[in-house]
């Protein structure tokens, strides 16, 4: 690729910890000195019994071994989290753990994404069985704040994607924990009604930070969503919010 396009900055990938978890530290290098400058992984859980429920393949000490030799070999390492995977029974271990093995990893970049379920994954069936059951978004923000609480490590945190609720989460780990830990406790400190306003208007597209709740126009616009899905109630059905989001999936 380099001599194809020799104007290449940069070259990246992605792949699986049990594969680099396979391989030689060696190799690894190798391979990163031939022109690979970063590597994707989808870590989702650092949890071993949610890996094994989603059928990941892979187990905790694996993520570990694996991340580990990547970031050794000089190539850029992005790990990427799925809030929600633990639903509501496992959604503190799923944060706990996870953070415990980002920490022994330390990789350049922690990248967060949310759970979003639709009826073509295997998924749907536990969702519609009550075997799985979802949390919300203010639930999953919870896990977010003690994810965030429990990591240690040298890393960026990204929140980019629209799927997050709250995509203003980003900065430099570990100086800026309670900057991020900050714009959540706002979140959570706001009236219930702007609570609600601010997650139908994320999930609509309308809204990207929480200082847009200032915006009437936009304010007004998400308003009249809400009367719409809650039928005037102010108590918008869970499914609908899920169905919103899954709209950008």
């Amino acid at each position: 690729m380099k001599e194809t396009l020799p104007g290449l900055t940069r070259i990246t990938s992605y792949g699986r910890s049990k594969t680099a978890a396979k391989k030689k530290l060696e190799e690894l290098v190798e391979i990163h000195e031939a022109g690979l400058s970063r590597l994707h992984i989808g870590l989702e859980s650092g949890y071993d019994r949610l890996l094994e429920y989603m059928d990941k393949g892979v187990t905790a000490a694996e993520h570990i071994t694996g991340g580990r030799k990547v970031v050794e070999s000089g190539m850029s390492l992005s790990e990427y989290v799925l809030l929600g995977l633990g639903g509501k029974e496992m959604w503190r271990e799923h944060a706990i753990e996870t953070a415990r093995v980002l920490n022994e990893i330390e990789p350049d970049f922690i990248r967060i994404r949310t759970l979003s379920v639709n009826d073509r994954l295997l998924m749907y069936a536990d969702i519609e069985s009550g075997d799985f059951v979802r949390t919300t978004d203010e639930e999953m923000l919870e896990e977010e704040k003690l994810l965030l609480e429990h990591l240690e490590c040298d890393s960026n945190y990204v929140s980019d994607h629209i799927g997050n609720l709250l995509q203003e989460l980003d900065g430099r780990l570990p100086q800026d924990k309670e900057r991020m830990l900050g714009v959540i406790d706002r979140f959570q400190a706001l009236p219930s009604e702007e609570r609600t306003n601010f997650r139908i208007g994320r999930r609509a597209g309308i809204y990207t930070y929480l200082d847009e709740l200032d915006d009437s126009r936009k304010h007004q616009v998400v308003e009249q969503i809400v009367q719409k899905l809650s039928q005037d109630s102010r108590k918008v059905d869970e499914k609908e919010i899920h169905n919103l989001m899954e709209g950008f999936i």
